[in-house]
C-alpha cells in the first residue's frame, strides 16, 4: 500500500502470517536479532525491531532484545562492550520498547548445553542462556550475503548467533587452542574455566601455555580480557553449514517460534565486518513464516532472480578477468562458499521443509 510507512506495513506482514496465533500472554519472547559491528551501517534499522516489539506486547508478551557475543575480538565481544555498541547502532531500551539482554552473560560464559536431537555433528549446543530460558523464541534477520556462510538468514541468526562464544567456536573451529605469548597477561583467568588440565602456567614466562590435555572445548575463549587464546583451525565450510542447522533446531526445539527475514541492503559479507560495502542485490523485501528453513528458501530464491547491482563486489567478480559464472548470486559473490550444505541438512534433521507457498500482500 503506497504512502504506508513502513513499520506498520511491517507489522501488517507479520500479523498477516500468524504471530498473533502464538499464545505470549505473560510469556518471555526472546527476539533475536543482531546488533551491527561499530562501523557496519548495513544492519536492521531499530525501528524493525520496535515494530516486533509493539506487536509482541499486544499480544500480552514480555519482549526482550537479545544476541550473544562474538568469538572473534571486536566491539560485542563481551556484555559491556556489546551493549555499548548496541547503544550507539541506535539499540537502547528507549528505541526499542524493550529491556537489551546479552544471552550468554558479561564474557561469553554463560550458556546451556542443549542436546540436539538427530544432531549427527553436535551431541549438545551450547546456547545463551538467557535464549534458553525464554518461552518464546522470534528471530529478525538481515537478509545478506556471508564470506563463510554464503548468505545469512533465519537459520544462521539463531543457529551461530544463539551459541555463546564457546558455542560459535564449536561452530566454526576444531582441534586445539592456541595462546599469543604477546597477549598473555598471566593473569590465570583462562585456566579456571578448563575443566581438563589443558592449560598449564609457565613460572618461568609467566605465561599461560596449552598442554595435550587440551579438549578444544573453547571455554578458555571467553575467560580472556586479552584476546591472547584462539582456535587456528577453521572447519570446512560444508561442515559449518551442518553444524549451524544443528544449533538452529537446539535453539527452537519444544517452543513456539516465529521467524522474519528483510532483504534489504544486501551487503556482500556480514553485519559483523566493522564496515559494509556497497548492496550486491536491490531491496527486495520483507518476509514471515513460522518455518525458518522455507524462509530461507524463499529468500534465497527471491535473491537469485533479482539482478545484480553495478559497482559492487558482486558485479565486479562478475567483470573479473577468468570469472567463471556459478548461476548463483551468493556463490559468485564468495567463490569458497555453499550455503546449500545448512539448508538441506536442517531439512534432513527435520527442522522444516524447502517447499513453500509465497503469499504476497
Amino acid at each position: 500500500m503506497y504512502g504506508e510507512p513502513q513499520p506498520d506495513k511491517f507489522k501488517r506482514l507479520i500479523k498477516t502470517a500468524g504471530i498473533g496465533d502464538i499464545d505470549m500472554d505473560g510469556k518471555f519472547v526472546a527476539i533475536k536479532t543482531h546488533f551491527g559491528e561499530l562501523g557496519n551501517l548495513s544492519f536492521l534499522r531499530p525501528n524493525y525491531a520496535r515494530a516486533v516489539v509493539d506487536v509482541v506486547k499486544s499480544l500480552g508478551g514480555k519482549p526482550f532484545l537479545t544476541d550473544c557475543n562474538t568469538l572473534y575480538p571486536g566491539f560485542r565481544k563481551n556484555a559491556l562492550e556489546h551493549l555499548e555498541c548496541a547503544w550507539q547502532n541506535g539499540f537502547t531500551p528507549l528505541t526499542v520498547g524493550c529491556p537489551i539482554i546479552i544471552a550468554d552473560g558479561l564474557k561469553g560464559t554463560d550458556d546451556i548445553a542443549v542436546p540436539v536431537a538427530g544432531g549427527e555433528y553436535v551431541k549438545n549446543a551450547l546456547i545463551g542462556r538467557a535464549v534458553m530460558d525464554a518461552d518464546v523464541i522470534i528471530s529478525l534477520s538481515h537478509f545478506k550475503g556471508h564470506e563463510n556462510a554464503g548468505f545469512g538468514g533465519a537459520l544462521k541468526n539463531l543457529g551461530m548467533g544463539c551459541g555463546s562464544r564457546a558455542g560459535k567456536k564449536d561452530q566454526h573451529c576444531g582441534g586445539k587452542a592456541s595462546i599469543d605469548p604477546e597477549l598473555c597477561r598471566g593473569c590465570r583467568k583462562c585456566q579456571k574455566e578448563c575443566a581438563n588440565g589443558g592449560l598449564v602456567f609457565d613460572e618461568a614466562s609467566h605465561k599461560m601455555t596449552i598442554s595435550e590435555n587440551c579438549a578444544g572445548c573453547g571455554r578458555c575463549i571467553g575467560a580472556c580480557n586479552f584476546d591472547a587464546i584462539s582456535f587456528k583451525d577453521y572447519l570446512a565450510n560444508d561442515l559449518l553449514g551442518c553444524r549451524i542447522a544443528e544449533y538452529t533446531k537446539a535453539v527452537i526445539d519444544g517452543r513456539p517460534n516465529f521467524h522474519i527475514s528483510l532483504i534489504v541492503d544486501v551487503s556482500p559479507c556480514c553485519d559483523c565486518h566493522q564496515e559494509n560495502d556497497t548492496p550486491i542485490l536491490p531491496d527486495i523485501g520483507m518476509f514471515a513464516s513460522f518455518d525458518p528453513l522455507a524462509l530461507d528458501w524463499a529468500c534465497v530464491d527471491a535473491c537469485l532472480a533479482a539482478t545484480p547491482l553495478p559497482n559492487s563486489q558482486l558485479s565486479d567478480n562478475m567483470a573479473a578477468p577468468g570469472f567463471v559464472d556459478h548461476h548463483d548470486h551468493f556463490k559468485n559473490n564468495n567463490p569458497s562458499i555453499n550455503w546449500r550444505s545448512c539448508l538441506e541438512h536442517a531439512e534432513k534433521i527435520g527442522i522444516g521443509s524447502r517447499k513453500y507457498e509465497l503469499i504476497k500482500i
